[in-house]
């Protein structure tokens, strides 16, 4: 059987074009070695149950110091402290594992709206631990009826001796049945997107409890359910109604992480396919040979080029504040998470039936790709968006900064 040929899990020509400076092309090389001395981690991890497989990578990326760049106390050598260094990350660990992705992903998702708004003593409190791998976070927003319409949660938060008493559910919610804390979006006002409030709800208060969801990729997803579970007036984040805020500012930044995992799953899609057809005798040639498969191989490269572009792009936009970067992550994770389950799809397609194996690397691809479409935005949400700016495009405030690790607000 043809060994797979391991290659870097980043583009080195993307790397060195001036979106990214020297500290990040060392952070991707470091994380790309780590990734490599990682097999039987990962081989563990997909035996494993979920609970357990998720928390043992979150406990080894916190002890390798993966997720010190989610405090910020850290300073400012921490990886993945800014937007194009956390892109970075996920496209290697989507390249290297699925599993790894998904634990360090949820992971920083839970933690930024702590870092970006939480008070001194919710953040001392919760992040130090969470950057160490010992406390794990899982962000509490969608419910059955209320999903890229945030606007729409049900949830509710109701005054109570001098705290508040949450009743409902939450659907779909990542690592809920591992978490430690949950940012929960719940509507403290009257309807529309401005009566939400965000709480910070520790695992095991009274009245949550949480069900496992089997999806087709395995992954620790859960239902969660609050019935008269009373948390105190300083459990609020980021102030009483600013719950849609502080949702749209976490997803508007973490969609373009999305677009750069699918990059990294894309990626390996792509490999694992070129090293099959170059070793895949057929009709006196091999598979590379045939003109259709050549096709399909080069189409996958230039969505690949392409959406890594828009990627570096996005989170360029990111870490130097630029007025218009959200619809810029938008249009990264729109063509990345897209072209991405075209390139999977391909992969399986150059491979042929045992590219369907149970448990084989296109097999597993083709199953996590998936979801990609859907999470922080599904693609038909954020093709309405993206039409919505078209009137309003403007030109540059002013000159691009002439060295591109220039000071940035971070994640």
């Amino acid at each position: 059987m043809r060994t797979e040929v391991r290659r870097p899990a980043f583009d080195p020509d993307i790397l060195a074009l001036p979106f990214y400076d020297r500290t990040h092309r060392a952070l991707a090389e470091s994380v790309d070695r780590w990734c490599a001395e990682q097999g039987a981690l990962w081989a563990r991890a997909r035996t494993d149950a979920s609970d357990s497989s998720g928390a043992s990578i979150i406990r080894e990326l916190g002890a390798a110091g993966w997720l010190a760049g989610l405090d910020p106390a850290a300073g400012a050598g921490a990886p993945g402290l800014d937007w194009r260094g956390l892109c970075l990350m996920r496209e290697i660990l989507a390249y290297s594992e699925d599993l790894a992705d998904y634990a360090f992903s949820v992971q920083a998702l839970a933690a930024t709206p702590i870092r970006r708004h939480g008070s001194a003593e919710q953040q001392a409190r919760w992040l130090p631990p969470m950057s160490r791998g010992e406390a794990i976070g899982a962000f509490a927003l969608s419910e059955d009826q209320a999903g890229s319409d945030v606007a729409a949660i049900e949830l509710r938060a109701e005054n109570h001796s001098s705290g508040y008493l949450l009743n409902g559910h939450k659907a779909w919610i990542a690592n809920g049945t591992l978490a430690d804390v949950f940012c929960v979006i719940a509507r403290t006002g009257g309807l529309g997107a401005f009566g939400l409030t965000a709480f910070l709800v520790p695992a095991g208060t009274p009245g949550l409890r949480t069900q496992p969801i089997d999806m087709v990729a395995p992954r620790s997803l859960a239902r969660v359910e609050f019935e008269d579970c009373y948390v105190p007036a300083d459990a609020v984040l980021g102030g009483l109604g600013g719950g849609f805020i502080l949702t749209m500012d976490l997803l508007e930044r973490f969609r373009m992480t999305v677009g750069a995992a699918a990059v990294g799953f894309a990626r390996r899609a792509a490999d694992a396919a070129l090293d099959h057809a170059r070793g895949r005798k057929a009709y006196g040639a091999t598979l590379f040979d045939l003109p259709t498969v050549r096709a399909s191989l080069a189409d996958a490269e230039v969505a690949l080029n392409a959406a890594a572009l828009l990627v570096a792009r996005a989170a360029w936009d990111a870490d130097h504040s630029a007025p218009h970067f959200a619809r810029q992550a938008g249009i990264a994770k729109l063509y990345a998470t897209e072209n991405a389950q075209v390139i999977v799809d391909a992969a399986v397609q150059i491979r042929g039936a045992s590219g369907l194996v149970t448990d084989s690397l296109t097999e597993r691809l083709y199953r996590q790709i998936r979801s990609l479409r859907l999470y922080e935005g599904a693609s038909e949400v954020l093709r309405a968006t993206i039409a919505e700016t078209l009137g309003h495009r403007t030109a540059s405030a002013g000159p691009v900064p002439a060295e591109s690790g220039a000071a940035h607000a971070g994640p």
